[in-house]
């Protein structure tokens, strides 16, 4: 008579049955991932996306560059937004190599993503100030205001006294004056637009205020000698000067804002040494990708070279 096997036998059994295929999922789990074909083809996806990152954040680099420099807000425009572009292909594919990453990879790579991350993050804030400023080319139009309407505005005061001056020399002493404090005035603007340091520029505009109140003094003067009232000449420098210190005005405002001095001095200092980490974090990234052993397959200079 044939024994029944015991309850306790057939779930011993069971359990048996249930962890030898759970060795064999894992076996072939381990076996699918150790395949050459499919190591190589993770590590070529791999490599490719670091490549692209470069790529991209090096035109993302030479647009924003591009941006700084541009003379007109058009061009400047143009080039801002082909960094932000560039720039958002970068995360683009910093996130699809992030998913590649949690299926496979080593810790090491891992960390270097991680560390691109922080990087990156800090480079793309750095960006976003840096682009705000070039767009607005601030310095650029007020050089182009001092050595346009306003330079022309003081030939035209100039031109003016100096018809006065052959009329009577008694008006000499105030149109000398008023003609060297203007010009004075006048060689003051670039240097102040250029100046990145708002002391500086407090200092400049001390100078400037010191010129224009001996120009207003002249005119004034000349104003007040009966040969020249109601005189054109004297009118025509008047309304001129006038006109130059209105755009005086506008042209300390956009120079005190600087954003072209502002943002050139982050693109050479901030912006480059965040790029040369994020690029060295990249480099780092890509070679410990490359390293990762794959069985039956070598690089570079073989172990055993035939001998010819």
């Amino acid at each position: 008579m044939t024994a029944k096997p015991r309850i306790q036998d057939v779930l011993w059994m069971a359990a048996g049955a249930a962890v030898l295929l759970a060795c064999i999922l894992v076996a072939l789990h381990f076996q699918k991932n150790q395949n050459p074909a499919a190591q190589l083809d993770f590590k070529a996806r791999r490599v490719d996306l670091v490549g692209r990152m470069q790529l991209d954040l090096a035109s993302a680099s030479e647009a924003e560059k591009s941006a700084v420099l541009a003379v007109t807000d058009q061009d400047s425009q143009m080039f801002a937004e082909q960094a932000r572009a560039a720039s958002m292909k970068v995360e683009q594919d910093r996130r699809e190599l992030e998913e590649l990453l949690a299926t496979g990879g080593t810790q090491g790579e891992k960390d270097f993503l991680a560390q691109f991350t922080t990087t990156f993050g800090e480079l793309q804030r750095i960006d976003k100030d840096l682009l705000a400023l070039a767009v607005k080319n601030t310095n650029l139009k007020a050089y182009s205001l001092a050595f346009g309407p306003a330079a022309t505005a003081l030939k035209e005061m100039d031109a003016a006294l100096a018809r006065l001056t052959t009329e009577d020399a008694q008006g000499l002493p105030f149109t000398a004056t008023a003609r060297i404090a203007a010009w004075r005035l006048l060689t003051l603007i670039p240097p102040h637009i250029a100046e990145e340091n708002e002391k500086k520029e407090d200092e400049m505009e001390a100078f400037m205020t010191t010129e224009d109140a001996q120009v207003r003094k002249s005119l004034a003067g000349l104003a007040a000698l009966p040969q020249f009232t109601n005189n054109p000449d004297l009118a025509t420098a008047t309304v001129s000067y006038t006109e130059f210190s209105k755009l005086k005005t506008q042209i300390l405002a956009l120079s005190r804002e600087n954003t072209n001095v502002r943002s050139l001095s982050i693109s050479l200092n901030e912006k480059r040494k965040a790029m040369l980490v994020c690029q060295g974090v990249l480099s780092a990234l890509q070679q410990a990708i490359l390293a990762e052993p794959i069985a039956g397959v070598t690089y570079g200079t073989p172990v055993r070279p035939r001998r010819l």
